[in-house]
């Protein structure tokens, strides 16, 4: 078995690589393999079909290799019945491929495919049962028509798989209702069925005990031990000309297309996505889905959750209090004044991971305590978030870093009257910090600054944040990737201290100008020679636009002798023809921020600039 192990792998990369129409005689062969009366050459053989249409799915449904396809489905739904459980989870998991892609040859003998999958539903090999639910999950996106027929069956299926003792057939089952929650008859389907599926997803959202050892949910003080490289995942440059989220603590919604900004993702240490995310997840889009209709089934287990002896089943509900917030707010406002204050509480609680996602829950009502009287809620919070931001525990650090940059967007100018115990707190931060939070701790900052504006512009508070900021600033080399998150924050805060930033401004200016020539000069070397001269990464001058941008809007006028001593605007009419539309978009912005400071520098240019402008007005560009 080893050897065919071994055999598999080298005809599928052989097959991937050397592309199959080069080697027509190998499907036909490993299909006529699957006869064979000898167990493990059928299972080689489908462990190699299985790789191979997972690689090259497009191909195989493709006139180049004369449709195979329409000969290897019928074959695979054959062999739904075979006697081995893992042939038959080859089986389902090779037609498996070709769900989304609504592939010809399978969309034939969809009828047979959904019986067959019906006739697995209760095979006691846990990867069929897991193929059997990924099956039904991407039939409901593509094929919907063709399960209404037998959808209570299938909820019920559902319910049952989605507390399977096998963790990952429980959570592809858990997808279904991520994707139920998308589709139009959500409602009517699941109305019938809340009182059952709802205790389910919320038992889902309890740690386990693996996840708890994974996380060192043990380990209450950790903030001295440096951060692992692969503990800080890779950062982009957000474009100042965007509204950004921030990454909180909690969930993730692995939807790319939802904006939501309150999508999260709690457990970098564990795999991306487990049944505890998926289960909330879950929750969040039918609470958007039901609104106020879920609370009563929720508002019961909650009582029982909130004021649980048990750390994690108490951690629970205050996930689930946090799911819930954006679809049932108006249905939770009534219990909000005895709930913030127990959150509050919470904040202190000895385990590391109740006060974490305490305070990601509690930004998710973060409106909420923003309109009451600030003294009822909104600075008790204020004052407990603070104290969190100086944890001992990075993870709590981390999720209250984020929950404040969130308070800070909703309360605004509120926050003005204890800017000072803020700053405070954020500068002494920086020396506490290990790498990851250090990058979180400047989001924390740029929105600070976004925040209250002009009411940043004072020499004590000044005197405060600048040094730190530019201590780091002086320690990062160009090539450094630290700096985008730096140079977000500082172009933030120079935006907010308008003129209180003249002290610091000629270096910072100089910077940017020069981050900007060296990226086009290393573009035009590997544009010319690829070869020799590596592409270089464009965000770094997205960034640096970003910020003189920043600088302009705050400057003002007092730009004017940076830019005249500079090529700025040689460098802006390359900028603007770069071919990466998020270049021409820093650029474009820079040139309106320029033109509004100090438009004699800019009129000059105008004749060269007007054309590009227009050519970039075309709707495409949008």
């Amino acid at each position: 078995p080893l050897f065919l192990i071994h055999l598999g792998i080298l005809i599928t990369t052989i097959a991937s690589k050397g592309e199959l129409q080069n080697w027509p005689d190998l499907l036909p062969k490993l299909c006529s393999l699957l006869d064979s009366e000898d167990y493990n050459t059928c299972e080689g053989a489908f462990g190699a079909l299985q790789k191979i249409c997972e690689d090259s799915a497009e191909i195989l449904d493709s006139d180049v290799l004369d449709r195979p396809l329409n000969i290897m489905i019928p074959k695979f739904l054959q062999f739904f019945k075979h006697s081995s459980p893992k042939i038959r989870s080859h089986a389902v998991a090779c037609v498996n491929q070709f769900i989304i892609s609504r592939t010809q040859a399978l969309m034939l003998h969809i009828d047979s495919f959904i019986e067959n999958l019906f006739a697995l539903a209760g095979d006691e090999e846990p990867d069929v049962r897991k193929n059997v639910c990924r099956a039904l999950v991407m039939l409901l996106e593509v094929r919907m028509d063709r399960l209404l027929p037998h959808m209570i069956s299938i909820v019920e299926y559902m319910l049952q798989r989605t507390q399977d003792q096998d963790e990952n057939v429980a959570l592809e089952a858990c997808e279904f209702w991520l994707t139920l929650a998308e589709q139009p008859i959500c409602k009517d389907v699941l109305c019938r069925h809340l009182a059952k599926l709802i205790p389910v997803l919320v038992n889902g959202m309890k740690y386990s005990e693996i996840d708890i050892i994974l996380l060192k949910g043990d380990v209450e003080e950790d903030e001295a031990i440096p951060d692992s490289e692969q503990d800080i995942r890779p950062r982009f440059h957000r474009s100042r000309t965007v509204a950004q989220p921030h990454e909180e603590d909690g969930i993730e919604d692995d939807d790319d297309d939802d904006d939501d900004d309150n999508d999260l993702d709690d457990d970098d240490t564990i795999s991306d996505w487990n049944l505890r995310k998926c289960s909330a997840a879950a929750l969040d889009v039918l609470a958007n889905v039901f609104r106020d209709e879920l609370l009563p089934h929720i508002l019961p287990l909650l009582k029982e959750l909130l004021f649980h002896p048990e750390w994690v089943v108490k951690e629970s509900g205050i996930l689930v209090l946090g799911a819930i917030a954006e679809g049932c707010m108006q249905g939770m406002i009534p219990y909000l004044p005895e709930l913030i204050p127990h959150l509050i509480q919470c904040l202190s609680n000895k385990k590391a991971l109740v006060r974490s996602i305490t305070c990601w829950t509690l930004s998710r009502y973060a409106h909420w305590v923003v309109s009451q009287p600030p003294d009822t809620y909104l600075k008790p919070l204020m004052t407990e978030l603070l104290k969190r931001i100086l944890d001992s525990n990075k993870r709590v650090q981390e999720a209250a870093c984020s929950a404040f940059a969130t308070l800070e967007e909703e309360a605004c100018t509120e926050l003005v009257p204890y800017l000072a115990y803020i700053l405070d707190t954020l500068v002494f931060a920086f020396s506490k910090y290990q790498h990851k939070n250090l990058l979180i701790l400047y989001d924390a900052i740029g929105t600070l600054a976004d925040s209250v504006g002009h009411h940043l512009n004072k020499p004590e508070y000044i005197q405060m944040l600048m040094p730190p900021l530019i201590q780091k600033w002086n320690m990062l080399k160009d090539e450094d990737k630290d700096l985008f998150p730096l140079l977000e924050c500082l172009s933030s805060v120079a935006t907010a201290l308008q003129s209180g930033f003249l002290p610091y401004c000629e270096p910072v200016y100089q910077r940017c100008v020069n981050l900007v020539q060296k990226t086009l000069a290393q573009a035009m070397l590997h544009n010319a020679q690829p070869d020799q001269y590596e592409a270089p990464d464009k965000d770094f001058m997205i960034v640096a636009l970003d910020l003189l941008s920043g600088l302009a809007e705050g400057l003002g006028g007092n730009i004017e002798q940076l830019v005249a001593c500079s090529n700025i605007l040689t460098l802006m009419y390359q900028c603007m023809q770069d071919k990466m539309p998020e270049v021409r978009q820093s650029s474009f912005a820079l040139l309106g921020d320029l033109t509004k400071a100090c438009f004699q520098h800019v009129k000059p240019c105008i004749a060269d600039f007007m054309p590009i402008l227009g050519t970039n007005l075309n709707p495409e560009f949008i």
